[in-house]
């Protein structure tokens, strides 16, 4: 089985995916950037047992990270825990994506398998807007080249940041108001950040809409998307699974490239090499 893994600066997400490419089971944890490998691997046993499946089942292990240090630890835990060499995902990784951009290097590891998953289950031209500590928003083409895309504060931070550097403002429950008109300042602070950020997920795909010239598909995904998923007719498709459906197609990739390269003979492999 695989163990596919996405570790944001928020949450980490594990996916179990059977053989035949079935997500299994998801859990999702909290991205403390200081627990331990052997932390990881015990809550992720205990987790597991509890669906009744066991680690040993796990033969593969991708892994896609915006965070050095978990990352670090994460490798750690497959490579002694687990007797497995992970792929990691990033821009020097070649998954099947064309970067169409100024510094594809520098493109997150997340936004990279967010595209190669979205393409591949609903095509291009595409817009991906993933809502988590950042929104992001990544445009595919019709041949499903990344394009480029923005970045915003998402809706908890814009909230964080703001009780915080407000004396009188405080933290709310996050959840879309009934009106945008708040009576009090609970409301009216859930307003403008819940709502106000669906206005500007509204803008931004109506610009970028028209920059294309087409009315590209909207996929929506990360883990504050359920604030927002039903609440827009732009909005084409919800897929909470996306980045772990990338992770899965991105490894069989690998997998397969890796197997091919295995079975050429040392001759083989140097006429290749030598070919222009």
């Amino acid at each position: 089985m695989l163990l596919a893994v996405e570790v944001g600066n928020t949450n980490t997400t594990f996916g179990l995916f059977a053989a035949v490419g079935e997500l299994t089971t998801a859990y999702r944890l909290s991205t403390e950037r200081e627990r331990m490998p052997d932390e990881w691997f015990a809550m992720l046993a205990a987790l597991l047992a509890s669906d009744g499946h066991e680690l040993a089942e796990v033969d593969g292990v991708i892994i896609s990270s915006v965070v050095p240090s978990v990352t670090t630890w994460l490798v750690e835990m497959s490579h002694n825990r687990l007797r497995i060499d992970p792929v990691i995902v990033s821009g020097d990784l070649d998954v099947g994506l064309d970067l169409d951009v100024d510094e594809p290097r520098q493109l997150g590891a997340d936004r990279i398998v967010d595209c190669v998953a979205a393409f591949d289950r609903y095509g291009g031209p595409a817009i991906i807007v993933d809502l988590g500590t950042a929104t992001t928003f990544d445009v595919i083409g019709p041949d499903g080249a990344y394009k480029g895309g923005a970045i915003a504060a998402g809706v908890a931070t814009s909230l964080k940041a703001l009780a915080g550097n407000a004396a009188q403002l405080f933290n709310v429950e996050l959840h879309m108001p009934e009106s945008v008109i708040g009576r009090n300042t609970a409301d009216q602070l859930r307003s403008g950040i819940v709502a106000g950020h669906l206005a500007m997920l509204e803008g931004m795909i109506g610009r970028t809409r028209a920059e294309l010239e087409t009315d590209a598909q909207v996929i929506v995904t990360g883990g504050l998307a359920p604030l927002f998923a039903n609440r827009s007719s732009l909005f084409d498709h919800f897929d909470p699974d996306l980045t772990l459906h990338g992770l899965r197609l991105i490894y069989d990739r690998v997998r397969t490239v890796s197997n091919s390269t295995a079975a050429k003979s040392p001759a083989e492999l140097r006429r290749v090499a030598a070919t222009p």
